[in-house]
């Protein structure tokens, strides 16, 4: 500007001196003088443009790393770019310097960079905080302030990555500021973030409405956040929203604001840029998607060795994983030679529970038969046995079976309506998620097994005496809850003594599974049958009464006595049993009491029914007052057969 004072200087003073030569002089020199400005005035708007572009770069890199974060946090869905909006906009509002929202708008996208320094597990928990992790969550916003003292932002940026955790009474972090000392773009991330995130579904928790998350706001107004900023967010919030849902960015409820046609293009323009942005979005959030269901699976198997609560966390995560319409786990019985649908979740639960597949039927048994994942199959296949299936339709499926240490434990297959087909990286994460459930699986069978075993008769394969006490604790609450009475039952073979002696404990033994069988035969699906010690059972029987007790007492002892074992040759094995019962209440009230009771009962029988030999005369009942009774539980002098042995033991 000077420049050009000068030169009009000197052809005014050329003009005024009326001199040609120092005119002309006068107007080469104004000529170069403009030249030299023009060509400066090019470079400073060269320069000026280098700039906005580099400012542009700049916000563009933050955007990309801030996606990627997001991304990161399986718990957020376009969180920094909504709080991007609603924060700028809040500038305009309160009318900041355009500095001051350039700001805003990075701050926006890199308030959580910190949370790069925040383990996983920690990030994306499904539940509340621990204090311990709550503390470790807090470093982010001083991480994130010390990541960024390296880049030379042409805006006050890192005060707000700080600060956005500071509280307007004082008691945030992490310098606890309080009011005014707090930087305003601080202030505003502070109020816009939270009502962003309270609006989220989070895995310990649903999202908040709109209405809930202002009330919210309004609740903490002059305690946590400014009231001043809330005042003027709430007011032009609907025209936030309606920028983002212009933008076409995930939301938490519907836009309700309708836009105008002139704006279509340059909202479709905006629009594709967001899609392609998101696209690397969700392969970023999917990967971690992946990292983090195995590594929940991982952890959630541990937490117990119950066979159906680990059948359940199997589907479970299996549906954070890959997609399907019905999903079933079955397991195999080596012994029945068959798998059964232990668990079914999703469409055709019902129809489909306590399916049994054996190795080789259909593409679940092919998969267990082959050992190895079958993809690409007919569906149908599985369900071309009972006419009640055969309705089942399917368009995809995938199976793989469930093995351990060369040990087939059963299969899982996944069943779809919609996919045409499971891709390679479906069964890629099923591959990864079966084998970890095949070890949860072997160590939950092996704990049943341990734990049966402690409850069960190895040679028979009923309850023990040790689960007879447990079930007759479980009687005793049922009778005081509801006032009826039960019976415990004694039961002892006859002559068994001679078929031990006669043939061996070989065939004693598979004597004692076939009366176990033959009793159990003669029982209602809720009566207890156990095996008590040698050749005794009990049964704990529901509210026998009047004509039921000789029921009872006469079929079992018919089907007993009608069964004869084959040993060899002509040689067969029988015995007879005797019974006594005892009522709860009236007879005791523990299980000692009454087994005693029963057991007393019981010899008087035993005595009846050598007599009957002797005599002919038939016992007429097998409950007998215990003034009658014989000699004491578990004495072998007091058992009449044990003492005479009878012939008919043998034939």
């Amino acid at each position: 500007m000077d420049l050009i004072n000068i030169a009009a200087a000197v052809i005014y003073s050329a003009v005024s001196k009326n001199n040609a030569t120092y005119a002309l002089l006068s107007a080469g020199v104004a000529a170069a003088i403009y030249l030299i400005y023009r060509t400066s005035f090019e470079r400073l708007e060269v320069k000026t443009r280098e700039a906005e572009s580099l400012a542009r770069l700049h916000l563009a890199t933050a955007e990309a790393l801030a996606t990627a974060i997001d991304a990161k946090d399986q718990t957020t869905h376009g969180h920094v770019r909504r709080v991007q909006i609603y924060a700028a906009g809040l500038g305009k509002v309160l009318r900041l310097s355009e500095l001051e929202i350039a700001a805003l708008k990075a701050g926006a996208l890199l308030h959580d960079v910190g949370n790069l320094a925040v383990p996983l597990h920690i990030l994306n928990k499904p539940g509340k905080l621990t204090s311990a992790e709550s503390e470790r969550m807090k470093i982010h916003s001083t991480v994130g302030a010390l990541l960024l003292t390296r880049v030379e932002f042409p805006s006050p940026v890192i005060p707000i990555v700080r600060h956005h955790h500071e509280q307007w009474n004082g008691l945030g972090y992490p310098d606890g500021l309080k009011g005014d000392q707090i930087p305003i773009a601080a202030r505003i991330i502070a109020v816009v973030d939270c009502f962003d995130s309270v609006r989220e579904d989070r895995p310990f928790r649903c999202g908040m409405t709109c209405d809930d998350a202002i009330a919210l706001l309004l609740r903490e107004s002059g305690t946590h956040f400014d009231p001043r900023i809330i005042e003027l967010f709430i007011k032009h919030l609907p025209d936030f929203e309606a920028e983002i849902a212009a933008l076409g960015l995930p939301q938490q409820q519907p836009p309700t604001k309708v836009l105008e046609p002139s704006k279509l293009v340059e909202i479709d323009m905006a629009q594709t840029r967001e899609r392609g942005c998101y696209l690397a979005y969700d392969q970023i959030k999917n990967a971690h998607r992946e990292v983090y269901a195995l590594y929940e699976i991982a952890r959630t198997f541990g937490s117990s060795l119950d066979i159906d609560d680990t059948l359940a966390i199997l589907v479970d995560q299996v549906g954070h994983l890959v997609s399907f319409d019905t999903c079933a786990v079955y397991l195999y019985d080596e012994r029945q030679g068959y798998a059964t649908a232990a668990h079914v979740a999703g469409k055709n639960a019902i129809l489909l529970k306590s399916k049994c597949i054996a190795p080789g039927e259909g593409v679940t048994g092919f998969a267990m038969a082959n050992r190895s994942a079958v993809n690409q199959l007919e569906p149908s296949l599985d369900f071309a046995g009972r006419d009640s299936e055969r309705c089942i339709k399917y368009r995809s499926m995938a199976s793989l079976p469930l093995v351990k240490d060369e040990l087939l434990l059963g299969a899982l297959s996944v069943y779809s309506s919609r996919l045409d087909q499971y891709t390679d990286d479906h069964m890629r994460l099923l591959e990864t998620v079966t084998k970890l459930a095949a070890d949860a699986l072997a160590n939950s069978m092996h704990h049943a097994e341990a734990k049966s075993n402690a409850l069960t008769d190895v040679l028979t394969g009923l309850p023990n005496a040790r689960y007879l006490a447990l079930r007759f604790e479980e009687e005793v609450s049922r009778a005081r809850r509801t006032g009826r009475p039960f019976q415990v039952v004694m039961l002892d073979l006859d002559d068994f003594k001679i078929v031990n002696d006669t043939f061996g404990h070989t065939v004693g033994d598979k004597m004692l599974r076939e009366m176990a069988r033959i009793i159990q035969t003669q029982l209602r699906e809720y009566d207890f049958l156990a095996r008590y010690a040698g050749d005794e059972f009990v049964l704990v029987v529901q509210e026998l009464v009047g004509s039921q007790v000789e029921d009872l007492r006469t079929r079992i002892e018919n089907a007993v006595s009608q069964f004869s074992l084959h040993v060899r040759s002509d040689h067969r094995a029988r015995v007879g049993i005797s019974i006594g019962t005892a009522t709860y209440g009236s007879d005791g009230e523990t299980l000692d009491q009454l087994l005693i009771a029963a057991d007393r009962a019981m010899y008087q029988v035993k005595s009846g029914h050598k007599l009957e030999q002797t005599t002919g005369t038939p016992v007429p009942s097998y409950k007998v007052p215990p003034a009658q009774a014989g000699g004491p539980l578990g004495d072998p002098g007091s058992d009449l057969d044990k003492q005479n042995p009878s012939s008919t033991a043998v034939s």
